[in-house]
């Protein structure tokens, strides 16, 4: 069993130079009965044996690569592995399964045992949320904040966007300004990063390093809407101006890269013609030619772009650690160098509608149009509810997905 997402860089890899393998391919056909599932259609198949690759191996991720019992039980579980390690490992398994078919048994029960028990150890739906148990909470939280960059925890560090919203409530609940303070570090550093895209708006996934430098590349709509909600309730309720834009730049990207029709597709790959971040990142060269050489100049120096560079070969993450004196400048060179950048190979798009993360996107227009002042926000989330409803509304249930106006067999 495979399961990944079209974005998703590491999925690409190994489907290239495993599963379109023909060496890869014979092997895989030859002991194995071979499932691909693609995450955001089935996302109830990849909760079940990411538990378990969690509780085999001590971290998940995609691509996500299981080896099942034929009643679907793993018993061993991985993510991605290279071609030769891949045959290895089908080697071996095939092996095991041959010849120890009765530990593979064993290990498979084992396994199913503990992830029943998770499922039975969930807390009681009943439990009370009591003022000091959030207080606890919050405090707990607060200790583990990267108070230099941003954030909490280490590298990787993915965008905490539920985490800074019951912050933001704590302040306004207890005017704790430890809690804004938090906020504060964390929408910034992630906006002035290399995860934010600084010329068209909206957000990677995550980024590879502590100080939100060098992003995983592709964008997903999940990801922008709730951030894009994030960024609109810290801006209305503080007035910041920062958070203002960047809800703006957010909305707009997900009406200009995203929409198909009046829904929104599921997300832009990491990789363009095969190179992963290739259409976002520059040198100081490539500023210069497209801008002349004191624009170009000024724009290394607004962007962080340097001769070292941040990312791959030299090229850098467009970053933008202060506002530029120069507003006007400024908005001239973004808009040239966006131009210069649309001539590049250009991000695949995942056009799957999903029916939860365009319910995501659905809130997220319509409070950003209240807190931005901004009713065509509003009515593009109205035209997407209207929609969503019309197609994927059948028989008085709601289907996950749909994919070029086909609604899919499955239950939201």
């Amino acid at each position: 069993l495979s399961i990944g997402y079209a974005a998703c860089h590491w999925c690409h890899v190994m489907a290239h130079e495993s599963f379109e393998d023909d060496e890869v391919a014979a092997a895989m056909n030859a002991g194995f009965v071979c499932i691909k599932v693609d995450r955001e259609e089935r996302p109830d198949i990849d909760a079940v044996y990411m538990n378990a690759t969690v509780a085999l191996t001590g971290q998940g991720g995609w691509p996500m690569t299981c080896f099942l019992t034929p009643d679907g039980r793993p018993f061993f579980c991985g993510t991605y592995y290279p071609k030769a390690g891949f045959l290895q490992l089908l080697s071996a398994v095939s092996a095991t399964w041959r010849d120890r078919r009765s530990e593979v048994e064993q290990a498979s029960d084992q396994i199913s045992g503990e992830l029943r028990s998770m499922v039975s150890g969930l807390p009681d739906a009943d439990l009370q949320i009591e003022p000091e148990l959030l207080n606890h909470a919050v405090a707990a939280v607060l200790r583990d904040e990267d108070a230099e960059h941003g954030g909490f925890g280490g590298a990787p560090k993915f965008p905490p966007s539920a985490l800074l919203e019951a912050l933001l409530r704590h302040w306004e609940r207890t005017g704790s300004p430890r809690a804004l303070a938090a906020v504060q570090r964390a929408g910034a550093a992630m906006a002035r990063g290399g995860m934010y895209d600084q010329l068209a708006g909206g957000f990677a996934r995550y980024s590879v390093d502590n100080a939100w430098v060098v992003p995983h590349f592709e964008k997903m709509l999940y990801d922008n809407a709730l951030l894009l909600r994030f960024y609109a309730h810290w801006a209305r309720r503080t007035g910041d101006e920062l958070a203002g834009r960047v809800a703006g730049e957010t909305a707009r990207f997900l009406l200009n890269e995203l929409a198909d029709a009046d829904m929104f597709t599921s997300s832009l790959d990491a990789d363009a013609a095969g190179r992963e971040g290739s259409t976002y990142v520059w040198t100081p060269g490539q500023l210069k030619e497209v801008l002349g050489s004191d624009d170009g100049h000024w724009a290394a120096s607004v962007f962080g772009v340097t001769e070292a560079g941040t990312f791959e070969a030299g090229a850098s993450v467009l970053q933008l650690p202060n506002d530029p004196d120069d507003p006007g400048r400024f908005a001239r060179v973004r808009t040239a160098l966006l131009a210069a950048r649309l001539t590049r190979p250009q991000p695949g798009r995942d056009d799957k509608v999903v029916t939860a993360w365009n319910g995501l996107a659905i809130t997220a227009l319509a409070e950003a149009s209240v807190a931005l002042n901004a009713p065509e926000l509003g009515d593009a989330a109205a035209a997407c509810a209207t929609a969503l409803v019309g197609l994927h509304l059948v028989d008085g249930r709601l289907r996950r997905a749909s994919l070029g106006g086909r609604v899919g067999e499955s239950a939201a």
